[in-house]
Order: structure tokens, then sequence, then C-alpha cells
């Protein structure tokens, strides 16, 4: 007999979020393991759309596949959207106008409520997977260029690169934390004027509260940005 729970669960609207190609583990707290949320996910993975062909190569040619992983999606029920990687702000405009849902594909939509809040003399800090591949291109697609931003990239933590970026299985959860742990106080030494940081990477958020407690500030990530996204629902 299904539980009064699940009844209620199955009742809510679903979220969908577009997966790239990846082998590594999801783990809780990442956007790609639904025990991270207590509403309905569902997924659909983009087969051939790693890591490196999205954020080093941003191959063009990923975007009717994205697409067609919405359309999907949108098929089985999701009345939102959202995406397993913060590199899709390049893509943006493209999966808003060619789906009929409300489409999340970054987190770094949220740079926009975060200087809100903010002092003319801060900024917004930013943690990439890659800083370099973070280019003018992927902020001016979702409106964010013209902030005052200061962004690292975890491209010389060891770990994190080999696990997220290159592909290679398994992750030392706690060896990453290490790392994106210093690499946030490195942001914060460089940068004193942030007033907020958001991580870029779908993989961060399970070391945000480890960033939030070191940091003292604000802390967005992609499970802020889907959670907040699933509200306006009206659940």
């Amino acid at each position: 007999m299904m539980s009064t729970v699940s009844k209620k669960l199955l009742q809510k609207p679903s979220f969908g979020i577009i997966m790239l190609d990846t082998v590594f583990q999801r783990i809780l707290g990442d956007v790609g393991n639904p025990e991270t949320f207590m509403f309905p996910v569902i997924y659909e993975k983009v087969v051939g759309a790693t890591p490196e062909k999205l954020i080093i190569d941003a191959d063009p040619g990923l975007i009717k596949p994205f697409i067609a992983a919405g359309k999907e999606l949108i098929k089985q029920g999701a009345k939102a959207i959202s995406t397993s990687c913060g590199f899709l702000a390049l893509f943006h405009q493209e999966l808003v106008h060619a789906l009929d849902v409300p489409v999340f594909t970054s987190s770094l939509l949220q740079v926009h409520l975060a200087h809100a809040f903010l002092r003319k003399d801060q900024k917004v800090g930013i943690i990439t997977a890659r800083k370099q591949s973070l280019t003018r291109e992927h902020l001016s697609a979702i409106g964010i260029s013209h902030y005052p931003l200061a962004i690292i990239g975890m491209e010389e933590a060891g770990e994190f690169t080999k696990v997220f970026i290159k592909g290679e299985a398994p992750l030392d959860k706690e060896l990453c934390q290490k790392e994106m742990e210093h690499k946030a106080m490195q942001l914060k030494k460089l940068h004193p004027e942030i007033g907020a940081i958001v991580l870029e990477c779908t993989n961060m958020p399970p070391y945000s509260k480890a960033i939030h407690n070191l940091t003292g500030l604000p802390v967005f990530d992609a499970v802020t940005m889907i959670k907040h996204a699933y509200l306006t629902l009206h659940t």
C-alpha cells in the first residue's frame, strides 16, 4: 500500500534536470542525486555531452540535443527545467526560447539576486569549475556581465578537476571539500570586498555549508536556485 507521504509526493509537480554525460558519483547535495530534493525530480541525460566538451570546448553542437532533452522532460511532466552544469548559461537564450516551461540554466542566474542586496562598494564572488572557460559570452547570455564580479576557478584543484572535468572516479569527498574551502578563502583574501558567493558548478553544493561557515557570507548554488524555482510552481 502506498503511504500518504508517497501519494502527496506523486501529486506534486515534477522538476526536470538535463544531465551531462558523466561517470562520477553524485553525492547527496549534488543536483544529480534525487535525494537532494524534497520534491519530485526527473532526469534526462544528453549522451556525449561530457564536461570537457561543454566547459572547455563550448561546443555549439550541444544546443540541439539539450533542447531535445528538455522537450523530453516536458513530455514526462516537468513543469520547469534546470541543468547539471552552470556553463549552460552560454545557451540560456536558446533553451528559454525553445522550451515551453520556465528554464533555469545556470546557478549564475542568482548573481542578479546576490547583487541586489550588496552595498555599492561590494562585489559578487563566483567560484567556477574553470575560470578561463567562463567567458564574457557566458555572463552576457544571462545578463550579468555588467555587475562587479570577483571570479576564481578550481582548475588548479587536483581532485576537483580529476573527477568533475576529466571524469576520473572515484571522488574523495573530504579532499574535494578541502579544495573548495581553500578556494573560498583565497577568493575572500584576494577580494575582501565580496559580499556574497555564487557557486557556478552543480557539483559544488555539497560544500556550500562549509564555505558559508568559513567565510560568513551568503552562498548561492544550483540547489538553492532549483529549490527557489520549484516554489514558484505554487506547490
